[in-house]
């Protein structure tokens, strides 16, 4: 597997922020966007086996493992074997992905976060994916401006999704804007911003 970096810390957002995770980010991305935090996850890399992979993972034995990028899911093929050893092993994973392939084959073995792409990003998602998503799985909207808030509102009002939804303000845009929005208009929908950003961590 291509593998940009495996590094332990606080998992700055989603269903388990705040908890300690070992993170194994995959290199490569089939997307751009404009405001990408990890853009030295598109390229480069380092070739890892699965085996080299799982010693670092039994080396820690942490109690949650994310996958994230880049976009993992770019890798299925190699990914579905290293989730089902994890799984094996009762190990709690979460797969961060981009919403642009398709992952019902991995969900087994973990849970999915999908990041919806709004407008600001200059990226699309596959839509279609939310129909696959299940209760123990989540949806994010990454959102910059007003624009973003009333795109993922229409999604949300018009796909019946299983999954806890979060709404996560781009660093440095207007924060309390986007929480105003989501009590004006009576959002499902959970408020989060990046820990790891906040406390300084990577």
């Amino acid at each position: 597997m291509n593998v940009t970096e495996i590094f332990r810390s606080l998992q700055g957002e989603g269903k388990n922020q705040g908890k300690s995770c070992l993170f194994i980010r995959l290199a490569g991305c089939n997307l751009n966007c404009h405001w990408c935090d990890t853009e030295y996850s598109r390229s480069g890399g380092k070739e890892m086996s699965l085996d080299a992979i799982l010693e670092q993972v039994w080396r820690i034995n942490p109690p949650y493992v994310c996958i994230t990028g880049g976009e993992p899911l770019m890798q299925a093929a190699e990914l579905e074997p290293l989730l089902a050893s994890l799984h094996k092993r009762g190990a709690h994973v979460d797969i961060e992905t981009n919403g642009t392939y398709a992952f019902t084959r991995l969900q087994p073995y973990a849970s999915i976060c999908m990041d919806v792409k709004c407008p600001s990003s200059g990226e699309q998602s596959d839509l279609a994916l939310l129909d696959t998503i299940r209760p123990q799985d989540s949806v994010k909207f990454v959102l910059k401006d007003e624009t973003d808030c009333r795109y993922a509102q229409q999604i949300i009002e018009s796909h019946r999704i299983a999954g806890e939804i979060f709404f996560s303000p781009v660093t440095g845009s207007n924060y309390s804007n986007i929480a105003q929005f989501i009590l004006t208009n009576n959002l499902p929908v959970r408020f989060q911003l990046q820990l790891h950003k906040i406390i300084g961590v990577k």
